[in-house]
């Protein structure tokens, strides 16, 4: 019998590419989306298939993290092997606007699935998606051992929900474990992340669709990695023994206005005549975030293997083929192909043994 997973946040960037990754292994994907006006499954658009195809093996349902009675029902339904929780309010800047609902979401959404495998009593795997914006103001470099302090409602309501995990693993003995990702991005990125923001731009600019690209502050340094490498790390820590919390990261610092440098540079671009400073407010938070993930490697066996000047040309290369330019093309060799150990960067892994993955042939925005 194949392995059943359930995804919370399958429509974004880290679901999305999750269930790529599950659906090359064989497994049976569940998905959990939001009822809404109009459908956000562009980044799931190649996994969907008839509903009426008997060996269909991707499936999604209507629910919120808000209904607990609605996530019971799921997951005594599904029983599945594997849960994998991505699914909040994830815009540090949308936090203070909407700190009632971020809490609700990103914190009590978190205890609603625990809850719901603690009252089923299903033998299953659960794995909550953390966030960097835990540590705050604690100084860097991060890793397991470094100090809660956050400074925004989303990172407080994700270091409840980190706590809430280690407690129900601890009292209930249920296998749950924390990934805390430091930033990682794809051309699945959403559009108002200012690594996005910049390449999105860019390409619409190149077209003729936008005249400038507009920014705040460009100090902060990120730790910034590729997507689906970090879901493969997820789905690393779940087939462990015993359950772990993990930091994710290449332990690498940029500067925003080091991606927006090396974005312009790719394309030939002088940075100075397009951008342009947001004044408006935004999120504050520590100046700088880099990851310790030491705890990955040596338990996991996880290396983040795209740099981080390979990652801006990848998602230049995605944003520019979108509206219908032709990319400088260096970023997309390594979006052709994907193995748990390596990247196949033109003449092939050394190694052997690479896998296709579905929907890194296409970007699939």
């Amino acid at each position: 019998m194949a392995k059943k997973a359930f995804i919370t946040g399958i429509t974004g960037q880290d679901g999305s590419y999750l269930a790529d990754l599950l659906l090359s292994k064989g497994y049976e994907v569940h998905g959990l989306i939001r009822k809404s006006s109009s459908l956000n499954t562009s980044r799931v658009e190649h996994l969907l298939v008839d509903a009426f195809v008997p060996e269909r093996k991707f499936f999604l349902y209507y629910g919120d993290l808000a209904d607990s009675a609605r996530l019971y029902n799921l997951i005594n339904e599904i029983k599945p092997d594997e849960i994998y929780h991505f699914g909040g309010q994830t815009s540090g800047k949308e936090g203070f606007e909407l700190p009632e609902y971020t809490g609700n979401i990103n914190a009590l959404g978190t205890v609603r699935l625990l809850e719901a495998i603690r009252r089923t009593g299903i033998k299953t795997k659960f794995c909550h998606a953390s966030s960097f914006e835990m540590f705050g103001a604690s100084p860097p470099p991060y890793n397991e051992n470094t100090a809660f302090r956050p400074r925004s409602p989303s990172g407080a309501a994700k270091a409840y929900a980190y706590e809430m995990t280690v407690t129900y693993r601890e009292s209930y003995k249920l296998f749950a474990c924390n990934s805390i990702m430091f930033d990682h991005e794809s051309p699945r990125r959403f559009e108002t992340a200012p690594t996005r923001k910049t390449t999105r731009a860019i390409a619409h600019i190149l077209a003729g669709k936008q005249k400038n690209l507009y920014l705040g502050t460009l100090d902060p340094v990120r730790d910034w990695g590729y997507a689906p490498e970090y879901v493969e790390a997820m789905w690393r820590m779940m087939q462990q023994e015993k359950a772990g919390d993990y930091v994710l990261g290449c332990g690498e610092g940029h500067a925003v206005g080091d991606w927006v440098k090396v974005a312009f540079d790719y394309v030939k671009m002088d940075v100075d005549k397009y951008l342009k400073k947001d004044d408006r407010p935004h999120a504050t938070g520590g100046a700088v975030y880099t990851a310790d993930a030491a705890k990955a490697k040596k338990e996991l066996g996880w290396q983040p293997k795209v740099n981080y000047q390979e990652l801006v040309k990848i998602m230049i290369d995605a944003d520019m083929e979108a509206v219908g330019l032709k990319p400088p093309g260096e970023g997309k060799a390594i979006l052709t192909k994907y193995n748990l150990n390596t990247i196949d960067r033109a003449s092939g892994n050394p190694n052997g043994g690479l896998e296709e993955w579905p929907g890194l042939r296409k970007y699939n925005i």
